[in-house]
């Protein structure tokens, strides 16, 4: 019996091993573990630090009702790379700087890269609402695309099944469901216009529109004021719509028509 015992333990030891000497990201993972880690130890100190490693008061007191932070908003991104095996070094290379929590291919396959409690390196600069750190407060998902492709039914179909998780786990809200674009209009158009946005809508995933052909424009429309209800930083206006047309009318070209702007404010009244 003993020595049936020992076999096992030895074949999992075994399978331990070659697992590990198989997978090329051993040294990047084992590297996330050990920054985890020292996350995990610095909020074990005593005397109790803050984050910026300022001890706390010697009269501190620790409260018992405290959960881990919780992101509100999902971002998605095109990778802008030529394969899901570039944007997985990308992002395993200290001296990028950039990161997401997933990465999903185009023949569907998931990448969960970084826990979804922790602020990964994907917004950059950007701006939605009020809010200008994206990074703690989003959770960000990459789909491979190089920025002038169309994304595969598989890709989507993973993308929908995340979301879903996503969005019940951390109770988040149906217009917090944006793009990289739309965050960052000034530099950045991800995901590209041919992003099935309208699909992601009817699943719950951000808002859509209704048959504009019904609407009348108030005399007194702003569009500018509706950009910025909606959730666009409105200090580069021209970017801003750039931005509401990639995203909602799959359009590239400059200014807004009739039908447009009804488009617009039936948007903004969605996100009031």
């Amino acid at each position: 019996m003993r020595r049936n015992i020992i076999v096992v333990y030895l074949a999992l030891f075994l399978i331990f091993i070659y697992g590990c000497s198989e997978s090329k990201y051993a040294a990047t993972n084992k590297t996330y573990k050990q920054q985890v880690k020292a996350y995990a130890k610095m909020l074990m100190e005593y005397p109790v630090k803050d984050s910026a490693g300022l001890p706390y008061a010697v009269d501190w007191v620790g409260t018992t009702n405290l959960s881990m932070r919780r992101a509100n908003i999902v971002i998605i991104h095109h990778t802008a790379q030529n394969s899901c095996e570039q944007t997985l070094k990308t992002f395993t290379l200290p001296r990028t700087q950039v990161s997401a929590h997933y990465v999903i291919c185009k023949d569907g396959t998931v990448h969960h890269m970084l826990n979804d409690l922790l602020r990964a390196h994907h917004a950059g600069v950007s701006k939605w609402g009020n809010t200008t750190d994206l990074n703690s407060s989003s959770i960000g998902i990459e789909l491979d695309n190089n920025g002038f492709e169309s994304f595969s039914e598989a890709q989507m179909q993973s993308l929908l099944t995340l979301l879903d998780r996503l969005k019940k786990t951390y109770s988040i809200p149906t217009s917090n469901f944006i793009g990289h674009g739309d965050i960052a209009p000034t530099r950045k158009n991800d995901p590209n216009w041919r992003f099935p946005w309208k699909t992601l809508s009817e699943k719950g995933f951000g808002y859509w529109y209704d048959n504009p052909s019904n609407v009348t424009l108030p005399n007194n429309f702003n569009h500018l004021q509706a950009l910025r209800i909606v959730g666009f930083d409105m200090k580069d206006t021209t970017a801003a719509i750039a931005g509401f047309k990639r995203h909602w009318l799959q359009d590239t070209t400059r200014g807004l028509n009739t039908d447009q702007l009804k488009v617009l404010y039936q948007l903004s009244k969605k996100y009031q």
